[in-house]
């Protein structure tokens, strides 16, 4: 039976957090809401990420530019916190989130920028609907509790990037460099961002699992590093033996994936699963046509079909030897026939098509550098 999508499987983080929300009640009962925000460097975004919010409605699937906020970029370079009191009066509701903060009634709130060794990882928020509540010893317990979601954000998104740049190193160390570029690495897992994002209302899915679905995207291929030469670089249509051994290399990519793990002594990490279906049925198609098992609808893991939309799209819009690049039109087009024959799941590619003017910056800000060489798979 596959690993599904279930609460337990990507809320790790999040329960770790309400736990030590519960603990902080213990000092000050009238901090209503903690959330996180995570940093992405390449991309300067702040993206939501955990939260544990009492009362009103969480603030999930909101992204924002750094370096577009200069009271947030003076935090992250200082190290420095922010206390504001009577932010009713004091706010201005020129983003989302501080329109966010201010329609949720909020009246105080402590800003601590995360660093971990030096380093500049996120932002947590303290928000109050009283004013008063950070008094300068509330301010020191939470900066403590503070220390503690960095520790554990720090240390988990370690783990990941560990297998993750792990594998990639293994894959630029092989031919593989020559079938996929790392730029369609880049666009694939941010197109899967964009799915996974555009979903999650819809079904119920936490900014972590959005997290996890972009982080380990690119993995999705890995399987192929195993795959001998002959077939992998053929230059001519595959016959039914090599294909039969094409086919076996998400199987490969599992394996590979779950020995890294336990070598770094990483099964813990509360989205294992996450990456092992990305790897392993990334290639299943809705009515059973796909491998390397032959899933139909609910049997594949929701991550593995956006992915497989991610995946699709972008070879599509790609140049290859056999082929010049769809334009966005038509591979849009084909990816709705697609979903008319059953082989991909509708709500994915919509979720893709709707975020048109982000997936023409992504396209443009990430195209080729040189183009590889693998036949179609």
């Amino acid at each position: 039976m596959t690993q599904g999508i279930t609460a337990r499987t990507f809320a790790n983080l999040t329960e770790r957090l309400r736990d030590l929300h519960e603990r902080m009640l213990a000092v000050s009962p009238e901090v209503d809401r903690v959330a996180c925000a995570l940093y992405d460097r390449n991309d300067d975004l702040l993206k939501t990420f955990i939260n544990s919010t009492r009362s009103g409605v969480a603030l999930q699937a909101y992204q924002y530019k750094l370096s577009d906020s200069a009271s947030l970029s003076a935090l992250a370079a200082t190290g420095e916190v922010r206390l504001i009191d009577g932010i009713q009066q004091s706010l201005h509701a020129n983003t989302p989130h501080s329109k966010y903060i201010l329609d949720q009634g909020y009246q105080s709130s402590l800003t601590v920028p995360l660093m971990h060794q030096g380093d500049f990882i996120g932002i947590l928020f303290f928000d109050s609907l009283r004013t008063g509540t950070f008094t300068p010893q509330v301010v020191r317990e939470l900066l403590l509790h503070a220390n503690v979601i960095a520790m554990a954000i720090a240390n988990e998104q370690l783990a990941v990037r560990s297998i993750v740049g792990t594998v990639l190193f293994a894959r630029d160390l092989t031919k593989l460099r020559d079938m996929e570029t790392g730029e369609h690495l880049e666009r694939m897992s941010r197109y899967a961002r964009i799915v996974a994002r555009g979903i999650a209302p819809s079904h119920g899915l936490s900014d972590e699992f959005v997290e996890q679905v972009f982080l380990y995207a690119p993995l999705h291929d890995i399987g192929k590093i195993g795959i001998p030469d002959r077939i992998l670089l053929k230059p001519a249509k595959l016959d039914a033996e090599e294909w039969a051994i094409m086919q076996t290399h998400p199987v490969r990519g599992r394996e590979m994936v779950d020995h890294l793990a336990t070598d770094l002594h990483m099964e813990h990490i509360s989205d294992h699963s996450v990456m092992q279906n990305v790897v392993e049925f990334h290639h299943e198609m809705l009515d059973g046509s796909g491998y390397p098992r032959g899933l139909r609808g609910e049997e594949i893991p929701l991550e593995s079909r956006i992915v497989a939309v991610a995946d699709i799209f972008d070879a599509l819009t790609s140049v290859r030897p056999y082929k010049q690049a769809w334009s966005v039109p038509d591979a849009f087009d084909e990816l709705r026939s697609m979903v008319r024959l059953g082989k991909l799941d509708e709500s994915c590619v919509t979720a893709l098509a709707a975020d048109g003017d982000e997936v023409e910056r992504i396209r443009m800000e990430y195209l080729d550098t040189e183009t590889p060489g693998e036949m179609p798979s």
